[in-house]
């Protein structure tokens, strides 16, 4: 879930973000029963390594490239290296070009209803040491407190599952997405969107109140815990383990979680269910379309999409096409 937020946090946030914070791999910290979890779903989880991927049926290719949303110095070698794929495309495909993205910035500066509560505030909403924790939290962020009360919940979650260290940071630069489009652009290579330029956000807003509640203060962590969560899930990416990065996900939210961890999980199979599971579903014919019509597809997005038997591997396998992992 952490990749997603960090995705709409790239274009909501005012001051951009960046992987800079100092923080610690909690892979390293993993306890024996957690290493048997972890383990377990690894092992049950097809495709869970690899950042590219060749998918062929017949004399249709299509490239799929696992990508992570936020600007690191370590993306410039294996951008290089995938550099000629992304040249040799007939077409695009990423999350989010950025034309879309400045549609959706226009319509959030324009009608700021879309991430204002109208009818409460945030301390109408929680308890007095809730809305303290909240506030603490927020302010670290540089956000004050009372212009951020009438944010809605789950734009809050957002806010805060990115650690003060990175707020005042600058991706100029841009994540993995970002660059691989830099690429394609200089070639004039067409681009296009996987999906309309509202679905993650209108998935995160149509949630019930209450559960967007829960997101908030499932996201109150520590700020050093909060950098060691953005280390591991980086760790994972370069390490091209994106099944992994995700369970990790799961696990280290069990582990901080503020909320009850029933709470916590039913949270983050929620999210998991809508913003990956659902949305891979929904990229399928994209895709398929794609290849149909044109030699050479390449498809960026990011790489937590790619593993699992609801995966876009797995469902490009069951469409009948061979999968072969490439270097990244």
């Amino acid at each position: 879930m952490l990749r997603l937020l960090i995705l709409l946090c790239s274009f909501l946030v005012a001051q951009p973000l960046l992987a800079a914070c100092s923080g610690n791999d909690l892979r390293a910290t993993l306890g024996p029963d957690e290493q048997e979890r972890l383990q377990s779903v690894l092992d049950d989880t097809p495709y869970a390594e690899g950042n590219h991927w060749r998918a062929t049926r017949g004399d249709e290719v299509l490239h799929l490239i696992g990508t992570m949303h936020l600007a690191d110095s370590r993306l410039a070698a294996p951008l290089e290296r995938l550099r000629p794929t992304i040249e040799a495309a007939d077409i695009l495909f990423l999350e989010m070009t950025r034309e879309d993205e400045a549609e959706l910035q226009e319509q959030l500066a324009t009608d700021p209803s879309l991430l204002l509560m109208q009818d409460a505030t945030l301390p109408d909403l929680l308890d007095e040491d809730q809305w303290a924790q909240m506030s603490d939290a927020l302010s670290a962020r540089g956000l004050p407190p009372f212009l951020a009360a009438r944010f809605q919940p789950w734009y809050v979650s957002v806010l805060l599952a990115v650690p003060p260290c990175a707020m005042s940071e600058d991706l100029s630069s841009g994540g993995m997405d970002a660059l691989i489009e830099d690429i394609a652009a200089t070639r004039d290579i067409p681009r296009a969107a996987l999906e309309d330029v509202e679905t993650i956000f209108t998935t995160f807003a149509d949630q019930p109140r209450d559960v967007q509640i829960n997101m908030m203060l499932s996201a109150l962590v520590d700020p050093a815990i909060n950098a060691d969560l953005f280390a591991t899930l980086l760790a994972s990416y370069f390490d091209e383990a994106p099944a992994e990065g995700w369970a990790m996900s799961a696990l280290l939210a069990e582990r901080y979680s503020p909320i009850h961890v029933d709470a916590a999980a039913d949270i983050f199979d929620t999210m998991e269910k809508e913003l990956l599971i659902d949305r891979n579903r929904a990229w399928l014919p994209v895709l398929l379309d794609a290849t149909a019509a044109h030699e050479t597809v390449v498809a960026a997005f990011g790489a937590a999409h790619l593993p699992g038997e609801r995966g876009v591997l797995a469902l490009l396998e069951e469409e009948g096409f061979d999968l072969e992992r490439l270097a990244f």
